[in-house]
């Protein structure tokens, strides 16, 4: 972006066009907006596809601009056709976003040259001049983004394991519902991350095939989500921990090594980026030993509880597990090449008669992206009615801020709304004095670089200042062309006023997607998923373990489940008139949902260990019990007895010898159902009560 907006000013100032300045800056903007991370020959379809929509948009504006009744025509279908692209997937959905944004750039233009073709041809050459760029970076460091992915992983990795470390204090005595809400915001962004990931190496994967640090990277992603299977896991109940250790030091032996794992993932992620080798900590062994001696001293004293005793065994192994799978990151072999094609799914579209299903399947009033596609045809149709009854000047800012803030549904629109006011009063309260401080056109050539720059590094971070930063860079290029800093701040300023009210009414009043009657589906999809990962660890208990992508795709979906509803339960807190116990029951619901993965995911990092026939036999039964109770959303009779069967089954198997390692493995197992048939109830009537108030 910085090689791309130098070269958008400083080459026509040297020239001596500096008029050229805005529509080459601006169609840099443009390309940057709608670039999204692929392989390189992706790129080059991306390219031509982006080329082609630009084109389209830009010249259509131009020509039918002074024909109002044509232009409003062309507008509102064209708004309509780009968006409903986004159906077809993140490249569609970015080109057509990209689209829609040059056509607002060519009328905020259109003035500026007598003819019909200088504006339109420099945008599009703007936009040329940065997939150029971009696309000669991608062939210089084609995996760049794909070590920034992996990178993230790990830092997330980091995150969740320093959350995790919290979990173990024996001083906390407040059901570690602090501690509970920071794993959870945890593993929500750990997830996101792991699908950015996923995304990435697909498409490297299909180019560079074979190539080692391919597999080097899609072997250290593998290990990441089985290092994050065995942390998410939950072998006791915390709180128990919590008063039966309270003066003892083991507890505390548990956050130390989680905290350095979390220090080694960080020290990792910064590995990938850099192209090092990562080097294992030696002093793990020392602390391992130290906590195993602890162990070992609490099993030897007279207050010993043998069920502790083997759940701080379990938790010690476990650990031992991450351990070997950081201190072997770079000399394991985790999948085979025969098993590399089958890892990951392909999303891309590849048929006309897939291209066909999608759109068709959008083109009804249930779908968000179609009520999405005629709100902001409204919202267009009513900021142009606005612009030609007012003659305000630079109007069709009202239109472009629309496009910015009007999000699919209220909440983040609302959020958008705020941000994009407060960051356009912060960019014209520095933006005026800075145009009277630096008035000669190198400083201000060079201020549009710098603010253009920094508005791309803000824009997916802090909205706010990537809006001041846009803005500043409005005020100089509008200031090169001799135009008043003060009636540009005025019209800024009243035209991202009417837009953000047009954009508020639109998600408020023209098919509202309030996200509270999403719930009840998500709730539905959430149990499913959680079902389909219990069915499929209980499937690995009897044939063997296996990494296979059916495994891996059932445990990425209860998580992907569980962050979908966080985020959706979030969003609801923003909505008018939402009622207060449904949001507090959401997030005791999300809560629940979390704990009950963690117990899955106990079960699954343990699906190699050896149990015996009846133990297999009790677990097959149990895990068909719970897949139906979570199915039909109701207890029944047959709750209690076997509940009882199956504490009297953990009481009968607790008292034998630690060192018999199939009835240590039993107890886990028998434990982990257990823990998951305790929060049932509570998991049942909640989505119960969630269904009733939110249909």
């Amino acid at each position: 972006m910085l090689i791309s907006l130098t070269g958008s000013t400083l080459v026509p100032w040297y020239f001596g066009y500096t008029s050229l300045v805005i529509p080459l800056t601006l169609g840099v903007v443009a390309a940057g907006l709608t670039e999204i991370d692929t392989r390189l020959l992706s790129r080059c379809i991306n390219l031509v596809l982006t080329l082609i929509c630009f084109t389209i948009a830009t010249f259509s504006v131009e020509l039918l601009f002074d024909y109002p009744i044509l232009f409003i025509i062309g507008l509102v279908s064209s708004t309509f056709i780009f968006i409903m692209l986004g159906s077809l997937g993140q490249r569609y959905g970015v080109i057509a976003f990209g689209s829609l944004l040059i056509a607002a750039y060519t009328m905020l233009g259109h003035n500026l040259y007598t003819d019909n073709y200088t504006l339109p041809c420099f945008l599009l050459l703007g936009a040329l001049w940065y997939n150029v760029v971009s696309l000669i970076e991608s062939i210089i460091q084609p995996i760049r983004t794909t070590q920034q992915s992996l990178s993230m992983c790990f830092i997330h990795l980091a995150q969740y394991l320093d959350a995790k470390a919290a979990m173990f204090d024996p001083d906390e005595s407040d059901g570690f519902k602090k501690q509970t809400l920071q794993l959870t915001d945890s593993n929500n962004q750990l997830i996101s991350a792991f699908n950015n990931t996923k995304r990435s190496l697909f498409n490297r994967l299909k180019s560079y095939r074979g190539q080692a640090y391919i597999r080097k990277m899609l072997s250290y992603y593998f290990v990441a989500q089985d290092i994050h299977e065995r942390a998410s896991s939950a072998h006791g109940h915390y709180q128990a921990l919590s008063v039966h250790f309270k003066h003892s030091d083991i507890l505390f032996r548990f956050a130390r090594i989680l905290n350095l794992q979390a220090k080694a993932c960080a020290q990792l992620a910064m590995a990938i980026k850099l192209n090092q080798t990562y080097q294992h900590d030696p002093l793990f062994s020392r602390y391992f030993l130290y906590l195993e001696e602890a162990i070992n001293q609490y099993h030897a004293s007279n207050k010993a509880d043998m069920i502790m005793v083997k759940a701080l065994r379990s938790l010690h192994q476990n650990l031992l597990s991450i351990d070997l799978l950081l201190a072997n990151i770079d000399t394991e072999q985790h999948l085979s090449k025969a098993q590399e094609d089958n890892q990951l799914i392909d999303e891309e579209l590849t048929r006309f008669h897939d291209i066909f299903v999608k759109i068709k399947g959008n083109v009804t009033v249930k779908s968000a992206l179609f009520r999405h596609a005629i709100r902001m045809c409204v919202v267009f149709f009513v900021g142009y009615m606005v612009i030609c009854f007012s003659n305000l000047p630079h109007g069709y800012w009202i239109i472009l801020t629309s496009l910015f803030v009007c999000q699919p549904n209220y909440s983040t629109t609302k959020h958008r709304l705020k941000l994009r006011v407060i960051g356009t009063i912060l960019g014209i309260t520095v933006g005026i004095p800075l145009t009277f401080l630096f008035p000669s056109v190198p400083e201000q050539l060079v201020l549009i670089i710098i603010t253009g720059w920094l508005f791309f590094l803000f824009k997916n971070s802090q909205y706010a200042y990537a809006t001041a930063f846009i803005t500043l860079l409005v005020f100089f290029s509008f200031s090169l062309i001799g135009e008043s800093s003060i009636d540009v701040a005025v019209s800024r300023i009243i035209a991202t006023l009417i837009g953000c009210f047009i954009a508020w009414f639109a998600v408020s009043f023209i098919w509202p997607d309030w996200q509270f009657r999403n719930l009840p589906k998500l709730v539905d999809r959430v149990c499913h998923d959680d079902s389909h990962y219990l069915a499929l660890i209980g499937r690995q208990y009897l044939s063997g373990k296996t990494n296979d992508p059916q495994y891996r795709l059932a445990r990425r979906a209860a998580h992907d489940s569980n962050a979908d509803l966080s985020s959706l339960i979030s969003l609801m807190t923003k909505e008018p008139h939402m009622n207060p116990a449904a949001i507090d029951q959401g997030f005791r619901l999300l809560t629940l949902n979390h704990t009950l993965i963690s117990y899955l995911s106990t079960l699954g990092a343990h699906r190699d260990k050896c149990i015996s026939k009846q133990t297999l036999d009790l677990f097959d039964d149990l895990s068909v019990y719970i897949i139906n109770l979570l199915s039909d959303k109701k207890l029944d009779g047959e709750y209690q007895p076997i509940k009882k069967s199956v504490t009297d089954y953990i009481e009968t198997i607790s008292v034998l010898s630690t060192d018999d390692e199939k009835a240590n493995n039993d107890l886990l197992v028998m434990q982990q159902l257990a823990l998951i048939l305790d929060i049932l109830p509570e998991v049942i009537e909640l989505v119960t009560i969630l269904d009733t108030k939110t249909t």
